[in-house]
């Protein structure tokens, strides 16, 4: 065994306690946002360094609280590029990174700290402890196994589980559309125009202020959902099923909703979508798309641990597709497929398809 006093053997069993040990990220990840830190340091934009002494009197102004146990979390996750740490002084201070950034409450209310805070509830960290089910029997995804449905139907019941849910996607997908509808002119020369699964509206109103063109908007998702989704001028809100049908338009657009449904789903999903299109229309589909090859770059590990959440939590077969897969399941669903080189495009994380320009290629399917 004496291979194990290499460095390199060394350095193996760092990595492996480190992975051991991955937990400590998001749980202190969602300490910082329940406490407030980032709003707390960036105060209005000063960003100035502070101590964990001077943070927690902000997050905690009526007193209490251990600043040492604050300094510990804070430390932690400046390893990992949330904080900037400064020892300069003599003691260490913290201010906000790029990373750390994105936990700061915009003028909208919105941050991505909801979509941190909904993925560590109880109900889905039931879950985590039962991934090696989705291996033995994809039948029933881990979380349906932990709490006796599916995810879909078990925030339905919670109303403060779904109000999350839905703050956190606002949080995550305002900024995706900004870079989007910069990036992006295919919306250009449609008049009608459908969301589907569109959920408040949201998505839709951005593409309608940027695109006076599309005189009429269809926010198409479940009759339960669009109940509550607040007027917005010149958008209709329909309720029904996609895979019953979907509402004609020149063009239909979807966001982050195939990544849930099986291949057999989804190509009965865009047979639907070719129903309801006429001749020259399209579909707009925002998807993540994996690489073809494995590395540990931030893109790559995020889209491989999204797709693991989606295995966990919604669906044991639902997943993350490579472009290749999709490409597949598009030519399945009875329609062309091609392909064009667009390197421009704004949006690092999720590779649109059907289209949409990526950060490599742009999908497009077309009736």
């Amino acid at each position: 065994m004496a291979e194990q006093t290499t460095e390199s053997r060394k350095q193996a069993r760092l990595a492996i306690l480190e992975l051991a040990n991955m937990i400590s990220v998001p749980m202190s990840l969602n300490a910082v946002v329940r406490l407030n830190v980032a709003d707390a340091i960036w105060e209005g934009g000063s960003n100035a360094p502070l101590t964990a002494a001077q943070i927690l009197a902000r997050v905690i102004p009526d007193g209490g609280g251990d600043a040492e146990n604050l300094q510990r979390v804070l430390r932690m996750l400046a390893s990992y590029g949330v904080f900037e740490e400064d020892i300069g002084s003599g003691e260490r201070k913290y201010s906000l990174t790029e990373v750390g950034k994105t936990l700061v409450t915009d003028e909208h209310g919105l941050s991505y700290g909801a979509y941190v805070l909904q993925h560590h509830q109880d109900a889905l960290m039931r879950a985590w402890p039962l991934v090696h089910e989705a291996v033995v029997d994809p039948s029933k995804e881990p979380f349906e196994r932990a709490n006796g449905e599916g995810a879909y139907d078990y925030y339905l019941k919670k109303p403060e589980m779904n109000e999350l849910m839905l703050k956190a996607m606002s949080g995550v997908s305002v900024p995706f559309m900004i870079a989007l509808l910069e990036g992006y002119p295919g919306f250009q020369n449609v008049e009608k125009l459908v969301d589907v699964g569109g959920s408040g509206g949201d998505c839709l109103k951005m593409i309608l202020q940027k695109y006076p063109n599309i005189k009429e908007g269809l926010n198409f998702d479940l009759p339960e959902v669009v109940a509550k989704a607040p007027q917005i001028p010149g958008v209709t809100h329909v309720g029904g099923d996609m895979f019953k049908f979907i509402p004609q338009a020149d063009a239909i657009f979807m966001k982050w909703v195939l990544v849930t449904w099986t291949d057999k789903e989804i190509k009965h999903i865009l047979q639907n979508c070719y129903k309801a299109l006429p001749a020259g229309g399209k579909v707009i589909a925002c998807e993540p798309v994996l690489p073809e090859n494995s590395d540990d770059s931030h893109r790559t590990r995020a889209l491989l641990e999204g797709d693991i959440f989606v295995m966990t939590i919604y669906r044991a077969k639902g997943k993350h597709r490579t472009e290749e897969q999709f490409k597949q399941l598009g030519i399945s669903a009875g329609k062309g497929y091609r392909c064009k080189e667009d390197e421009d495009c704004p949006i690092p994380w999720c590779r649109p398809l059907l289209s949409v320009c990526t950060n490599h290629q742009c999908i497009c399917m077309e009736v």
